[in-house]
């Protein structure tokens, strides 16, 4: 079958992990044509199995909606299906589309958006289900909250979880590593991620004579919010440190040498940082929100109650003194997740 890849988002956060860890998998069951901004052509010009399409057009633009080039759609159109990792699908698509929707945080969460983003965004992902063959989400709980919000009609919605790609549990020794003494927070102050209940559980552990450092990956000067009381929060609490933007193996460094990695996050469609912690060696304490109690049944977590920053600090104290994780359940890896998609379209371009 000759597939066309959207690969425009490449390096683009967890949508862009997610495509370059699938990728691999897709090029080798189908005949493939990337879709590639000009900059990211020169990491594929050594790949003889595939062709390549450059393409400018920023994904969820007003030209890729209602004037995409007739010129790359003729290219598109001459193959037997079109596979976007995220909710974007260029005008003018002819053939069977394939789409990932990977939460809709935006439609469940309040104020996470202004009226007119929500309802923006809420336009994108119906519109790519209404175009999709099928839709591919990375949880149960996203799967029902894409029921509970989107009109599905005949669009099928196949769960493909999510996984920790392999490159990055590379050359780590856990038993070789050194711990330190941080608390490790990964993410955004958007009121999802739950910082705040972080914070305010960090203070009273500090009230308590806790010394540990907390660690924000992340630039202070991005903190921006419509909730200024969290940046003031930060700035007068001690023993707080921004890491800054950072690479991935700063990341895995900062994974395998904290002491704990803390999420409390109020939502997540799947929330990669403690399954990327937990392979690297370091415990984690999580919020006990619906989808974490679904991905990390399996896994030798700490959970707390969300939103209750006593029983987090509670928490804290308790998973400090556990040894670290060993051997993880062998349950999530990007093999089955592309597995399941790859079987998911050859069914249905093949009826």
């Amino acid at each position: 079958m000759k597939a066309v890849i959207d690969c425009r988002m490449l390096g683009s956060g967890g949508i862009g992990t997610y495509l370059q860890s699938i990728l691999p998998f897709l090029i080798k069951s189908f005949e493939c044509t990337l879709i590639l901004y000009t900059k990211d052509v020169q990491n594929f010009n050594s790949m003889k199995n595939i062709k390549i399409i450059e393409c400018n057009i920023k994904t969820f633009s007003l030209k890729e909606l209602v004037a995409f080039p007739k010129e790359i759609l003729k290219q598109i159109n001459q193959n037997d299906f079109y596979y976007s990792p995220y909710c974007n699908v260029p005008c003018g698509i002819m053939i069977p589309v394939f789409t990932t929707i990977h939460d809709i945080v935006f439609l469940d969460v309040e104020n996470l958006a202004s009226k007119t983003g929500t309802l923006v965004r809420k336009f994108f992902y119906q519109r790519a289900i209404n175009k999709s063959k099928t839709v591919f989400t990375v949880s149960e709980f996203s799967a029902g909250r894409i029921r509970k919000k989107l009109r599905l009609q005949k669009t099928h919605l196949v769960i493909t979880y999510n996984a920790v790609p392999g490159w990055f549990t590379e050359n780590i020794s856990k038993n070789n590593i050194k711990k330190n003494d941080n608390l490790l927070f990964v993410g955004n102050i958007k009121k999802h991620k739950g910082l705040h209940t972080l914070l305010e559980a960090f203070k009273i552990l500090q009230n308590k004579g806790f010394n540990n450092k907390l660690l924000i990956v992340g630039n202070s000067e991005n903190f921006r919010t419509k909730d200024s009381s969290i940046k003031n929060e930060i700035t007068e609490i001690s023993n707080i440190e921004f890491t800054g933007k950072i690479s991935d193996d700063k990341l895995k460094e900062l994974y395998a040498c904290s002491k704990l990695l803390i999420q409390p996050s109020l939502y997540e469609g799947f929330g990669m940082p403690p399954m990327e912690a937990l392979s690297c060696g370091t415990n984690v304490v999580i919020s006990d929100i619906p989808v974490f109690k679904e991905i990390y049944k399996d896994f030798p977590v700490t959970y707390f109650e969300c939103e209750n920053p006593q029983n987090l600090a509670d928490k804290i104290i308790e998973a400090l003194q556990k040894p670290s994780p060993g051997n993880l359940p062998d349950i999530y890896s990007f093999e089955r997740t592309s597995d399941i998609i790859i079987k998911s379209i050859k069914n249905e371009v093949s009826k």
